[in-house]
């Protein structure tokens, strides 16, 4: 079938692909624009998967103030190329996950992150818990499992869904990055900063203080 010109402008400014993939997307779905959209994302998610070994030694350091200075996040973000860490596609998808972890507060980049001490001490508590209900060992063992699977999905950034579209994961975020700039991404490292974390605020007797200054 012939495919319009107008078809494939409107698909290229959905997807952000080239003009030739717009064009054999929409001759592989006769023309239907949603399934070259799905079409093209999975050509490109594959793409990405094979991109991964790459080496990425590029990129930027973002930072992110929210609340007033209340937070503030330092974020490494890498890519293959500086020519890549300048473009405008890329430095969103820094500042959107910055954003995020000023939001969510996730402690792990990945999983392969987390201390094995802390994932212990987990599942400790957790089949302390679990013992309480009084269930079979079997069935005791896969309700920690399944808490645990959760923690880590608590903890662990790449696997968090997305502050603004819980639909999609921050993995999954970087990897339709991937394929759309067409080089490897990785999120290498960040620091979260919030003022008074960690530190115990002082209650004052107000009578007690005022005795003590007129003593």
């Amino acid at each position: 079938m012939e495919i319009s010109a107008a078809a494939v402008r409107e698909l290229r400014e959905k997807t952000g692909a080239g003009i030739m993939d717009c064009k054999k997307a929409l001759a592989q779905t006769q023309g239907d624009l949603e399934k070259a959209i799905t079409f093209l994302r999975e050509k490109g998610l594959a793409a990405a998967a094979k991109k991964a070994s790459r080496v990425a030694s590029e990129g930027v350091v973002q930072s992110y103030i929210h609340g007033g200075g209340k937070v503030g996040v330092l974020l490494e973000v890498n890519c293959e190329t500086d020519f890549v860490a300048k473009t405008d596609g890329f430095n969103e998808l820094v500042k959107d996950i910055a954003l995020h972890i000023a939001a969510m507060s996730p402690q792990y980049v990945n999983r392969n992150e987390v201390p094995a001490e802390v994932v212990e001490k987990e599942k400790q508590i957790f089949a302390t818990q679990a013992k309480e209900s009084g269930k079979p060992e079997q069935v005791i063992q896969k309700m920690v499992d399944g808490k645990i699977e959760k923690f880590l999905k608590e903890i662990c950034l790449l696997e968090q869904p997305f502050v603004k579209n819980p639909d999609v994961t921050i993995e999954k975020l970087v990897v339709e990055a991937i394929a759309k700039l067409g080089e490897n991404i990785t999120v290498r490292r960040f620091c979260r900063f919030k003022v008074g974390d960690g530190l115990e605020k002082k209650t004052t007797d107000f009578a007690s203080e005022v005795a003590a200054v007129q003593a």
